[in-house]
């Protein structure tokens, strides 16, 4: 059973939101910094550039996911589209890796299979189907 792009992109884009959140409740510091980014960071200001910028790449996710929707009316390339996707899919999948190889067990449990799901799911997102090929 394979699942529908349009599934895909609304699962994503669910789960964008959630880490948006997470990310912010990180940058309120309610949730400590020390149990993201590998245990590497050390400073609040380092927090800050990190969080701000992670924030940032998801946002620009969620457009891209809306432009692949077509929620959002464009005239963007579908290819750019695809290929920023693509480059997606492989952060994604070095992220996995990372993760597995973190100091810290919350990203080990929590984020590896996110960044993995993530993979797959934008993978579905871009491959093209039959109806893509006519």
């Amino acid at each position: 059973m394979m699942i529908k792009k349009e599934i895909a992109i609304k699962l994503m884009l669910s789960m964008l939101i959630l880490i948006i959140v997470f990310h912010a409740l990180i940058l309120t510091q309610i949730i400590p910094y020390t149990i993201v980014w590998a245990g590497k960071l050390k400073t609040i200001n380092e927090m800050y550039v990190f969080e701000i910028i992670s924030i940032s790449i998801n946002l620009l996710l969620i457009l891209l996911l809306l432009l692949k929707g077509r929620s959002i009316q464009n005239n963007s390339s579908n290819k750019l589209v695809n290929g920023v996707l693509w480059a997606f899919i492989i952060l994604f999948a070095f992220n996995t890796i990372g993760n597995l190889t973190s100091e810290t067990l919350f990203e080990k449990i929590v984020f590896t299979p996110l960044t993995f799901i993530s993979a797959i799911l934008l993978w579905v997102v871009v491959k093209k189907n039959e109806a893509d090929k006519k």
